[in-house]
């Protein structure tokens, strides 16, 4: 079985896109893709881990200053989704949240689906003014790019049986830690 569409020139265009789209769709496999081609830059060399955490760092941002952009000049109420309870609740508790401590929350958040999306939107609908999101959501993006990739480098590091091996075993550990921030993060809110 070949890697040629993990290493191959449009990798890292290819995980951007996804990392982009993953910022308004939760069911994009934006972290999976990160983790995926850390663990090939781990095994390959190519792309460097450096460029995989660049470009997801890049791509996270872009989809979060979007996300905030939205909020800030269409507001959290205009369409019909913004309207359903789920998402009321979300974005009630994103508000709580970013008055509690701006940059705790951008941080957690990231690492969270749909709570980075609901606290993108009501940062910029609460009007958190640009010079302070955007250094917090830069750090926060490229500590969550760094982190993901890591964990696929550090699996194909560990484990034998080449690349193909490394990304599959990389993203099992991506959704288990992934799984468990969110039951965390659903304890902590009840």
């Amino acid at each position: 079985m070949s890697t040629e569409l993990l290493d191959g020139p449009w990798a890292l265009v290819v995980m951007s896109l996804l990392v982009l789209g993953d910022s308004f769709f939760v069911v994009v496999p934006g972290e999976i893709a990160v983790t995926a081609l850390g663990a090939v830059a781990s095994t390959t060399g190519d792309p460097p881990l450096w460029c995989v955490i660049l470009w997801a760092g890049i791509a996270a941002v872009a989809g979060d200053v979007t996300c905030y952009l939205v909020g800030r000049s269409v507001g959290v109420d205009r369409w019909r989704w913004m309207r359903t309870p789920r998402v009321r609740r979300a974005l009630t508790w994103a508000r709580l949240r970013l008055e509690g401590g701006t940059a705790t929350v951008l941080f957690t958040a990231r690492f969270v689906p749909f709570a980075r999306l609901a606290i993108n939107l009501m940062a910029g609908a609460s009007r958190i003014p640009p010079a302070r999101y955007l250094p917090l959501v830069t750090i926060a993006a490229f500590g969550w790019s760094a982190y993901q990739a890591s964990v696929g480098a550090i699996v194909a590091m560990l484990l034998p049986g080449g690349p193909l091996v490394a990304v599959l075993v990389s993203v099992i550990v991506a959704v288990g830690l992934g799984a468990a921030i969110d039951v965390v993060s659903r304890r902590a809110r009840n």
